[in-house]
């Protein structure tokens, strides 16, 4: 499908040179003469690129709020903007609300139709970038045989069927998002939009409108995220960063199921399932006055808690195996050799949990070592964590050869339960010991058995 250019100039002259030029070079165009026009044609079909004059029939900056209205609307459209009366003030002011590039008349066509193809390029890469995303959620599994993991997979299975609200708990880059992906994916509602809001990302002057949308003196309608969630699922990510008036509407939808946009008198209908997640304790946030303790309770119909990568060390080397050959497909090499029960990554304190176990195992196949030594060196470099026979090397130096050796044990012993998820067999045949030698010797260490 050829790429579409929006023209919009109140000089017919210019209008028809742009449109002849843009022709010639093998986009498609439409043209808008004024304001009007351009707002029909802006709301009738979202253009790839818009070119828009400053100054049209409405006042000196009209350019300016057309290239406003577009971005509420999709912030990735790239807009080239173009006048006869430009001034650094009015330049800065075009770029800082989201123009691609800003073009003073008499342009130099070779020079217009560069912009233009840098700006297709850049629409094309982002919308790539989408795909690809969209890709790897809905193409990614969750992956662990630790009991947690277990555990969320069935409970999917059963949420999935009905039109309960859902609260995930976990830290950052645990997978909350991918597990609402997968809900939304098993439901009903699978056909139907799955919509992200996320709460610590937005200026906190503009939650009302990215929830709500706006309705404009010139009856241009900018749609929020729940209207474009409609029919499906819409995750409200970090939801505890949502201010606490914004909440008390959130819980106003959830009542009567209906809102109204910003400046809007008529009420809007939607019919969303919504799925919150968040990085916060939110019973804590409820004590120190930051959350509404009835909207969690609205929240909160069913709950799905995710345990940091830290506290299912097991999953570990399944997710090594696993991201190794999706990212190697994705790159088209051939698949990471990657020690699975590598020291170094048992033993690494995942802050960033499974997002930042595949960002180190990306970052190995963008480099695409050719041995397990370069792969190892390249872990030990990103990780900037050193094994644990070095840990205890380095504490050992001021201690007793018994008392060595017993920390050397209880630290070794202690990675290989967690690795092997608290399984005694499977521990015992792994490091070479009679099961009943490794129950004797782990109460020795003062080690805990867990399952």
């Amino acid at each position: 499908m050829a790429t579409e250019i929006l023209i919009v100039d109140d000089n017919a002259d210019i209008r028809n040179i742009l449109n002849e030029l843009i022709l010639d070079a093998g986009y498609k165009t439409r043209v808008a003469a004024n304001y009007n026009q351009a707002l029909s044609e802006i709301d009738k079909k979202m253009p790839d690129v818009a070119i828009l004059d400053v100054k049209l029939d409405k006042g000196d900056n009209d350019g300016i709020e057309l290239l406003s209205h577009i971005k509420s609307i999709n912030k990735d459209i790239p807009v080239i903007v173009i006048t006869g009366h430009a001034n650094i003030e009015m330049a800065v002011n075009s770029l800082k609300k989201g123009a691609f590039e800003f073009v003073e008349k008499p342009f130099d066509q070779n020079r217009l139709l560069n912009f233009i193809s840098r700006a297709v390029e850049n629409l094309n890469l982002k919308n790539q970038n989408k795909e690809f995303e969209n890709k790897l959620f809905s193409s990614y599994d969750l992956i662990g045989e630790s009991k947690n993991i277990l555990t969320i997979r069935d409970q999917i299975d059963k949420i999935s069927l009905t039109e309960s609200r859902i609260l995930l708990n976990g830290p950052s880059g645990s997978g909350k998002e991918l597990v609402a992906r997968k809900i939304h994916k098993n439901s009903k509602r699978n056909n139907k939009p799955f919509v992200v809001l996320n709460g610590a990302l937005l200026d906190s002057n503009k939650y009302e409108l990215e929830l709500f949308g706006e309705e404009k003196d010139n009856g241009a309608i900018s749609y929020g995220a729940l209207e474009k969630a409609n029919k499906g699922t819409l995750l409200i990510d970090q939801v505890s960063e949502i201010p606490l008036d914004i909440q008390s509407k959130i819980l106003r939808v959830l009542t009567d199921q209906k809102f109204k946009r910003l400046n809007g008198n008529n009420d809007v209908n939607v019919d969303v399932r919504l799925i919150c997640s968040s990085s916060k304790d939110l019973k804590e946030e409820i004590k120190i006055g930051n959350f509404r303790e009835d909207l969690y309770h609205r929240l909160n119909v069913f709950e799905i808690n995710i345990k940091s990568l830290n506290e299912r060390v097991s999953d570990i080397p399944l997710l090594i195996k696993y991201f190794s050959k999706k990212i190697s497909q994705s790159y088209n090499i051939k698949e990471l050799d990657i020690d699975e029960n590598d020291s170094y990554i048992l033993n690494h304190n995942w802050q960033g949990n499974v997002r930042e176990l595949r960002n180190l195992i990306e970052r190995i196949a963008i480099l695409q070592p050719d041995t397990k030594d370069k792969i190892s060196n390249i872990v030990k470099e990103s990780l900037k964590n050193k094994n644990f026979d070095e840990k205890i090397t380095e504490n050992s130096l001021s201690i007793p050869l018994k008392e060595a050796r017993e920390n050397f044990e209880k630290e070794y012993l202690t990675t290989q339960l967690k690795k092997f998820n608290g399984n005694i067999s499977k521990t015992a045949n792994f490091v070479g010991m009679e099961r009943s030698a490794l129950h004797r010797k782990l109460k020795g260490l003062g080690i805990k058995e867990f399952n």
